[in-house]
């Protein structure tokens, strides 16, 4: 094998091991947070450094999850060949790529402003934190729910560098994005009852039964929209990003009607392709409703 091949197979490992392509759950929320603040397009340096903190932060956090999983998803039969459990990559480089991920998302944060700078170091424990949740509680879907909420909550402070009376308008965001997530990983979950059970993991499917977790995921999307419609009531948006609220609730209603508790099958196209397309069309709407 060539070098290059060489070169690209192992960024192929790295982009798998962080699941890239799962930014599109959380970007769209923290470029919404950043349009609110500004109440348009942000300043572009001040954008691209949001993007910048965003992707670092997740990279770290990512990376960490697959490192102290790396036993449990060798025994999963689903997760077994993910990067770690089948050497792909090694743990050292795996453990750098964490300590480098990390310190260049604080630096970030201190460069965009001394607010995002001191408040970093909580953030990324949030991130981190979610990892172990699920050795000691069930309640870990709200943990990554609050992971992922926190960036709206990071862009529009990036933007404003304060807290002021308007904060509450980030706040509902991140509340809408917490139960999003928390919904959306219930279902993901449910595929692992079993094996979660018989690890001793702690999850509300494995805990309470994969129709009750189905249960509190529709509770949980139904959350989500009316925590949508105050950031649209609170906000004073028009009727784009209330359209794109609504069809956001149609994707949902559609995501939970193909998973059932007998038939799990459809999983992975409720977790990716439906959660994508929300996320990127309720920021789309807010951006094209602050244009007009």
């Amino acid at each position: 094998m060539s070098l290059l091949a060489r070169s690209r197979t192992e960024v192929g490992h790295y982009a798998s091991l962080v699941r890239f392509s799962h930014s599109i759950f959380a970007l769209p929320f923290a470029l919404q947070g950043a349009w609110l603040a500004a109440g348009g397009i942000p300043n572009p340096r001040t954008l691209a450094w949001i993007l910048l903190a965003a992707v670092a932060a997740r990279t770290a956090a990512m990376s960490f999850n697959r490192l102290v999983d790396r036993d449990i998803d060798g025994r999963n039969p689903r997760t077994k060949s993910r990067e770690l459990p089948s050497g792909a990559l090694s743990q050292s480089s795996v453990v750098a790529l964490v300590l480098v991920s990390s310190a260049l998302f604080i630096a970030v944060a201190f460069w965009i402003n001394p607010l995002c700078g001191k408040l970093s170091p909580a953030v990324l424990a949030v991130l981190l934190f979610y990892s172990w949740t699920k050795r000691f509680t069930w309640l870990c879907h709200a943990v990554l729910g609050l992971s992922l909420g926190l960036a709206p909550l990071g862009a529009w402070l990036a933007v404003r560098g304060t807290i002021d009376a308007q904060a509450q308008i980030p706040l509902l965001l991140a509340l809408a994005v917490l139960t999003w997530v928390a919904g959306f990983d219930l279902i993901y979950a449910c595929q692992d009852a079993e094996f979660d059970r018989g690890e001793g993991l702690h999850s509300i499917p494995a805990r309470f039964g994969v129709a009750r977790a189905l249960w509190v995921a529709r509770v949980a999307h139904v959350l989500t929209v009316i925590s949508l419609s105050l950031v649209l009531w609170r906000a004073e948006l028009g009727w784009i990003y209330g359209a794109a609220i609504a069809l956001a609730a149609l994707v949902l209603v559609f995501e939970h009607s193909i998973v059932r508790a007998d038939d799990l099958s459809r999983v992975n196209m409720a977790f990716f392709t439906l959660n994508g397309w929300i996320g990127v069309g309720l920021f789309v709407g807010m951006a094209l409703d602050l244009a007009l």
